[in-house]
């Protein structure tokens, strides 16, 4: 059940603050871990579509030089049959027209040959690279192995107490008013974490810019959620500070 006075809201939020920054200690403590974990993660993905494409491309490439081969033995048994049938040709017109038929077969498998040696040249090429990948590919895996354990043991490291802070979030955050979480989130996120802060020394303690005497009069009534007129975070008094239950 929500406390709705702006004096306990206040006090949940200050808390609230106390836990973020907890966790945001427990996370810097796994130093750039995660990213890595995930940038890797995304380049291991990245390499086994690379290798999928090179795969099917090579695929593609044996069954043209295959076909091609197929043709080309076909035009070779053509090319004889028509000279066979020269010998017993019984006149220069149907001689002629056989010499059209085999030249235009020899022409077509000399391209045909030409296109077999292309595709065996890309899928040498193609070989190699898929090689290549692989091997870019595997130094990717064993990297990310090494780097999730890593992550998996500092994680083990302060799992309790992560899952402890992250349990009295929940419980301050059903007692919170809506729009005062989504008030914090937003200066939490563009002010590095830091969206609750404490008058000190008549000073925002957050950007340490002076606070007016009325205003911090004003503050230590506890009845109005205020912010600092320069950074923007939330001022809270001494007293809610103190009254505050420790994290």
């Amino acid at each position: 059940m929500k406390d709705t006075t702006v004096e306990n809201q206040l006090r949940y939020l200050y808390t609230l603050q106390q836990i973020d920054t907890q966790l945001k200690e427990v996370n810097e403590l796994k130093g750039d871990l995660p990213a890595i974990v995930e940038e890797l993660e995304t380049k291991v993905e990245n390499y086994k579509s690379e290798v999928k494409i090179l795969n099917a491309t090579l695929k593609q490439l044996k069954i043209d030089r295959d076909k091609a081969d197929v043709e080309i033995l076909s035009l070779a048994e053509k090319i004889d049959r028509y000279k066979n049938q020269q010998l017993n040709v019984k006149s220069n017109k149907q001689y002629d027209a056989l010499t059209r038929e085999i030249e235009a077969a020899e022409k077509k498998s000399l391209q045909i040959e030409k296109d077999m040696e292309s595709y065996e040249g890309k899928m040498e090429t193609t070989k190699r690279d898929l090689e290549a990948i692989n091997e870019q590919l595997q130094k990717a895996i064993n990297e990310l192995s090494e780097r999730k354990e890593e992550l998996r043991s500092v994680n083990k490291e302060h799992e309790k107490e992560e899952l402890k802070l992250k349990h009295e979030r929940e419980k301050i955050l059903v007692r919170l008013d809506k729009n005062y979480i989504e008030r914090y989130e937003r200066i939490r996120k563009a002010k590095g974490g830091l969206a609750v802060v404490p008058i000190k020394r008549d000073a925002c303690g957050g950007c340490f810019s002076r606070v007016p005497p009325q205003k911090i009069l004003e503050i230590r009534q506890n009845s109005k959620l205020y912010s600092c007129e320069h950074c923007g975070r939330i001022l809270v008094s001494n007293h809610i500070v103190g009254t505050s239950p420790e994290v």
